[in-house]
């Protein structure tokens, strides 16, 4: 079985990390797990044009890996194998994009992210991926 773990840093998410963990002991087939963090950079259009586009990408690197390590933590404490994905851009889209083009079979997140207001006006990420997704989503709070 192939789990996609979007990560965001938040505690939802974190408890998501810490479901795949259990869930891979568990389950008696081979389980891959990636973990993925997007950043969305359409806030940064004011930024861009007074800082260089390679030091928006270092920034959000930094940021992604920074929100990554409590995920990889609990990943690694399991004993689970895992592999890590870092993308810019929609963040649902991204999630969808890659757990389509990877042929993930569940896709595992918290069910609710970093964000607080944008997502009472536009609906939050893990929504939009549920409700887009082929794959099978798996909310944890």
């Amino acid at each position: 079985m192939k789990i996609l773990l979007p990560v965001d840093g938040s505690k939802s998410a974190l408890n998501a990390a810490k479901y795949v963990a259990k869930l891979t002991k568990q389950l008696s087939s081979k389980c891959t797990v990636t973990l993925i963090s997007v950043h969305d950079d359409i806030g940064l259009g004011h930024v861009k044009q007074f800082v260089a586009n390679s030091v928006i990408d270092d920034y959000l690197r930094e940021v992604s890996e920074k929100e990554l390590k409590g995920a990889q933590k609990v990943l690694d404490t399991a004993g689970v194998k895992h592999s890590m994905v870092i993308k810019r851009g929609n963040i649902a889209n991204e999630i969808i994009a890659l757990a389509n083009k990877e042929k993930f079979d569940l896709i595992v997140m918290g069910s609710k992210g970093r964000s607080g207001i944008v997502d009472a006006m536009m609906g939050s990420v893990a929504q939009r991926v549920g409700n887009t997704a082929k794959q099978a989503v798996l909310l944890i709070k």
